[in-house]
């Protein structure tokens, strides 16, 4: 049989002193049993009645007792009981699942709460989970067992859920936290109780300074102990410091109360290192790699190597401006100080006042192009301003094509209307060459003639007046939803847009041009359009045209520009129905095309109460070229509210006609309304 029982403390002490066998403590004696191990009562009947045979630690329930009764105790085979008890700190608590496998009966109750309840005399196992949330602090369990008759056996556990998605409980933040800080070896020794919770994976240690964000400092790894040594930095800070716990599902408790670590500083940082000085017209400027633990900076200068030095100022930053003589050697050096003022060693370093410091190059370098001219600007950061006030300028560069080529740099001569400040400016270019691509560039230039980088280069297509050549390829397809006029693209790389014209030819062999108005492109392709509403067998003639970015167009009358001509095709019905609605207005549409539209659609009216009175429902009815008629869209009358309707299988790319009859309960009409619709496949 299985045992899990710890036996009571002076039955564990005479099996250390004769080395036989267990004797549990008799059924009068006091056991105390240590939380959390269960508290184990034995009786000899099957109501837990009079006083117990034994009373036995165990640290686990999962008993297989078979026919017989326990061992370490007398009690009859059948028909005896056990009730097991503990109070535990269940910590912060959360979601636990009871276990219990029994034969025969077994209840399990949390603070006296039934929970399970197997009570039944049973010839095989029988099992049960629950899941339940335990709430934070102390709680009792108690399990109460019953051997009727036959085999008996008794299993229970209680487990925390430690899946994520299910414990949403934090653990308790850790207590009893103290820090003791050791000044000889620069460390902290950091403990606190453990906690109490059953699905605890280990603890976090964080520090900061009073003025930062907390930083873990235990390590990737969690720590299973209560204690941990930090180093932290020694520079005579107090250093905070806070536990947190963290439970099996990674989920971490709030930081516990703070602890406090004074530490010892006796060293200033590292000297500035890489000390350099760059002068120009009015300043000197100061630079270098700070140190971690340094707090301030002082910049000193003298006009000898030897001094004596004057204190210009400090800095909190890695540099430093002063004013500085032009053209005169200055002597700088410079040290860190820490938070508790512990002072560095000296950088050095030596300027001379010569201004070799370039400008900031231009920036957002735009043109605005016309055919006489083009108008080049830009932008300067800041700092640029005393060196503009002093004579500074700005120097535009051109070169041919379309890559700025340093070693063909033609200065640009600004014209009258240009205008430069310290922020910018606008350079007009007379000079340029017509109908070419040149690309540009700007610098800025100080009063001592230090010339900045070049901007980024900016690639112009300068103005023409010369229009596009004629258009090539020109095609009119006619088709069931227009007439397709499509064409090739020009040689010319300055096309904005194109026309299409629709022209009549007259008697005189004239055309006399309509306009573009009817012709719509599409998405996909920019070299095609879509011309004409209801495709009726006219003959129409049609020219492309191509306009430039400064307005350059042929005229399509123009004899070099191809004109092709179409007859559109007539797809209108056979059958002649004759439209005599008089009930109310009417509103759709002749054209559809647009990539969003759903089918072609109808909206009316009925204002004639009387006649409409009479209306039982509508019907709409489509033509059909291959049956040679109307045809109903839909089964039964729309009902006699509807004012709307929209063909949502009319086929893209053709031209639909229908027909719309108000419809009286004997099946007579009340009214007939005839139209078409366009519904476009553009291109």
């Amino acid at each position: 049989m299985t045992r899990t029982r710890l036996i009571a403390p002076a039955a564990t002490a005479a099996l250390a002193a004769t080395g036989g066998l267990i004797t549990a403590a008799p059924a009068s004696a006091a056991v105390t049993c240590a939380s959390p191990v269960w508290k184990a009562q034995y009786f000899g009947n099957s109501t837990f009645s009079g006083t117990p045979k034994l009373t036995a630690c165990d640290s686990a329930i999962a008993e297989n007792y078979g026919y017989g009764d326990p061992a370490g105790v007398t009690l009859p085979r059948d028909n005896f009981s056990v009730r097991w008890s503990l109070t535990r700190d269940f910590g912060s608590g959360g979601p636990f699942r009871l276990s219990a496998a029994t034969q025969d009966g077994m209840r399990v109750y949390v603070d006296g709460v039934r929970r399970i309840d197997l009570w039944k005399n049973v010839s095989t196992t029988a099992r049960k989970t629950v899941d339940l949330t335990v709430p934070a602090g102390n709680h009792t369990l108690r399990v109460d067992y019953v051997a009727w008759t036959g085999l008996a056996q008794a299993a229970f556990t209680y487990t925390p859920r430690t899946e994520a998605a299910v414990d949403t409980v934090k653990p308790l933040a850790p207590t009893g936290v103290t820090a003791a800080y050791n000044r000889d070896t620069a460390k902290t020794m950091l403990r606190w109780a453990a906690n109490k919770e059953m699905d605890l994976a280990g603890y976090r240690v964080y520090r900061r300074l009073s003025t930062t964000q907390w930083a873990k400092v235990s390590g990737s790894s969690l720590l299973t102990t209560p204690s941990f040594v930090d180093a932290p930095p020694a520079t005579g800070q107090t250093f905070l410091y806070e536990i947190r716990a963290v439970d099996k599902a990674g989920r971490e408790s709030a930081g516990s109360l703070d602890a406090t670590a004074a530490t010892v500083d006796r060293t200033g940082p590292a000297a500035p290192a890489g000390l350099t000085v760059v002068s120009d017209a009015w300043w000197a400027t100061l630079a270098w790699r700070g140190d971690a633990d340094a707090a301030t900076y002082e910049v000193y200068a003298a006009s000898a190597a030897t001094g004596p030095f004057e204190l210009l100022g400090t800095t909190t930053t890695t540099s430093y401006r002063t004013d500085g003589p032009v053209n005169t050697v200055r002597y700088y050096r410079v040290r860190a100080l820490d938070a508790l003022g512990n002072p560095s060693a000296y950088a050095a370093v030596t300027g001379d006042g010569v201004d070799r410091t370039p400008p900031k190059s231009p920036v957002s370098v735009g043109s605005v192009v016309r055919v006489d001219y083009t108008d080049v600007y830009w932008k300067q950061p800041d700092g640029f301003y005393e060196d503009f006030d002093n004579g500074g300028t700005y120097h535009v560069y051109r070169s041919s094509g379309r890559t700025l080529d340093p070693a063909a740099l033609t200065r640009v001569t600004c014209a009258e209307e240009s205008d430069e400040t310290s922020t910018g400016g606008i350079c007009r270019d007379l000079d340029m060459p017509e109908g070419t691509y040149v690309t540009y560039a700007v610098a800025a230039v100080d009063p001592a003639g230090n010339e900045s980088a070049l901007s980024a280069p900016l690639v112009v297509r300068t103005g023409d007046r010369v229009a596009p050549g004629p258009v090539t390829g020109v095609q009119a397809t006619p088709r069931a939803d227009g007439v397709l006029v499509s064409w090739a693209a020009p040689a010319e790389d300055d096309v904005e847009r194109y026309a299409v014209w629709t022209g009549a030819r007259q008697p005189d062999g004239t055309v006399k041009w309509l306009g573009s108005s009817s012709c719509r492109e599409g998405t996909s392709d920019p070299l095609a359009v879509l011309c004409g509403d209801l495709p009726d067998g006219e003959t129409y003639v049609y020219a492309v045209v191509a306009r430039d970015l400064w307005g350059n167009a042929l005229p399509p009358s123009d004899p070099r520009v191809t004109v092709v001509q179409a007859t559109e095709r007539d797809l209108r019905p056979s059958v002649t129905v004759t439209r005599d609605w008089d009930l109310g207005s009417m509103g759709y549409g002749t054209v559809i095309g647009g990539p969003d539209e759903n089918g072609p659609s109808i909206n009316w009216r009925c204002d004639r109460t009387a006649e409409c009175d009479t209306v039982a429902g509508y019907r709409i009815s489509r033509w059909n070229a291959a049956t040679n008629a109307y045809e109903p869209l839909h089964d039964e009358p729309l009902p006699a509210e509807t004012r709307a309707y929209t063909d949502t299988t009319a086929a893209r790319g053709t031209t639909h006609f229908y027909t719309l009859e108000a419809v009286r309960a004997d099946g007579s009409v009340a009214g007939t309304h005839v139209w078409s619709c366009v519904f476009q496949d553009r291109v």
